[in-house]
C-alpha cells in the first residue's frame, strides 16, 4: 500500500467522493484484505453518515475504532492530535465527506497524506460535474486512483470523456471503470479523436488542444514519430537548456482557482530566440523521452517549424 512508512509521521488514508458514492463499502472490502492489515490500531474518522453501516466484527477483528464527525469545524488539527492520543493507532483512514471542501482540510504536522482514493458514482457523475465542480476538482486533485463505480448501461464514449474530465483534475490518478460485471476499459480510439491521426501533419485546432493534450499525456506511445502543428504561448523557465522551451496554453481544469499551464517541453533552434508570453505555431514531432519535470518518461516535442502566431483568447476546455 503506497510507500514505506516512517516511523515519526502518521500515516493517512484519505478516501474522498460524494454521499452515496459507495465509499463505506469500498473501505469495508479493502479492510478485509490481506495486504492492508497492521499490527497496531486503525482509527476511522468517518466524516458523513451514509446509508451503509460499518460492520462491528470487522472493526473488532481489523482493530479498528470508528470516530464520527458531524460538523467540519470540529477537524482541526487541534482535535485529531487530541483524537490520536487518546487511540494511538499505528495509521489514520479518512472517509471524506464530499460536501465540504478538501481544500479546506488541515492535519497535524507530523501526519502525511499516503494515499487518496476517489469513489464516483458514475450514473451521477454528470450531475456532480455540472453542480459542483469545485468539490470535485478539490476531492481529484492530488488522488491516486479513481474509482467510478455503477458505471452500468454508460455509453462508452461517454466514459471516454468523464476519463479526460477527471484526468484534467487529477494528473496522476489512474482511473477503473467498474459495472455489475467487473471492470471495464473505455477504450478511446484514435477514430474517437477529433482530429486526424493518420494525417502527415496532425491538425489540432485550439478547440482541441485540451483534448490532445490529455490524450497525449495518457497514451503518449500513440504520438510516438508522428508529426503534430498547434498554436501555444510560450513558457521557457531560467533554468531550461537554451535550445529547449514549453509552448502551452493557460487551462481551466476545474474553477477560476485552478488555472494550470499545460504544455509539453519542446526542443527548437529558435528557443533561444522566444519569449516568454509569445504566441506561436509549432510543428513538431513527437517522442516519448526521461525528462526530470515529468518525474520520469513523457511526450518531448522535436520542433520542425516554430513561427509567430497569434494569441487565442480562449481559455482551454476538455
Amino acid at each position: 500500500m503506497g510507500p514505506m512508512i516512517e516511523d515519526d509521521v502518521m500515516p493517512v488514508f484519505l478516501i474522498n467522493g460524494f454521499l452515496e458514492a459507495g465509499k463505506t463499502e469500498f473501505l469495508s472490502f479493502t479492510m478485509e484484505q490481506e495486504y492492508f492489515q497492521v499490527e497496531g490500531k486503525t482509527l476511522l474518522i468517518v466524516c458523513e453518515e451514509g446509508d451503509t453501516e460499518y460492520d462491528k466484527q470487522l472493526l473488532e477483528e481489523t482493530n479498528t475504532a470508528v470516530v464520527y464527525v458531524e460538523d467540519f469545524s470540529q477537524m482541526t488539527p487541534q482535535w485529531l492530535e487530541e483524537i490520536e492520543l487518546l487511540y494511538n493507532p499505528e495509521r489514520v483512514v479518512i472517509e471524506w465527506n464530499g460536501m465540504w471542501n478538501q481544500d479546506d482540510l488541515k492535519i497535524p504536522e507530523d501526519w502525511v497524506i499516503y494515499q487518496q482514493i476517489t469513489i464516483v458514482d458514475g450514473s451521477t457523475f454528470d450531475l456532480y460535474l455540472k453542480n459542483m465542480k469545485p468539490l470535485l476538482g478539490a476531492m481529484l486533485r492530488n488522488t491516486e486512483l479513481v474509482i467510478m463505480n455503477r458505471c452500468d448501461g454508460i455509453e462508452e464514449e461517454t466514459l471516454g470523456v468523464y476519463r479526460r474530465t477527471i484526468k484534467a483534475m487529477g494528473r496522476k490518478a489512474d482511473i477503473v471503470f467498474e459495472t455489475l460485471e467487473g471492470e471495464v476499459e473505455p477504450e478511446i480510439t484514435e477514430e474517437d479523436l477529433p482530429y486526424d491521426m493518420k494525417a502527415d501533419v496532425i491538425q489540432i485546432s485550439p478547440e482541441d488542444y485540451g483534448i490532445w493534450y490529455i490524450d497525449c499525456m495518457d497514451k503518449p506511445e500513440r504520438y510516438v514519430g508522428k508529426v503534430v502543428e498547434f498554436t501555444a504561448m510560450v513558457m521557457k523557465a531560467p533554468d531550461f537548456p537554451k535550445n529547449y522551451f514549453v509552448p502551452g496554453r493557460m487551462a481551466m481544469t476545474c474553477c477560476e482557482a485552478d488555472m494550470t499551464f499545460l504544455g509539453f517541453v519542446c526542443k527548437a533552434r529558435e528557443a533561444r530566440l522566444l519569449e516568454n508570453g509569445n504566441w506561436v505555431k509549432v510543428r513538431a514531432k513527437v517522442a516519448v523521452e526521461y525528462w526530470k519535470d515529468y518525474g520520469g518518461e513523457g511526450p518531448l516535442l522535436y520542433a520542425e517549424s516554430v513561427e509567430p502566431d497569434k494569441e487565442i483568447k480562449d481559455i482551454v476546455q476538455f
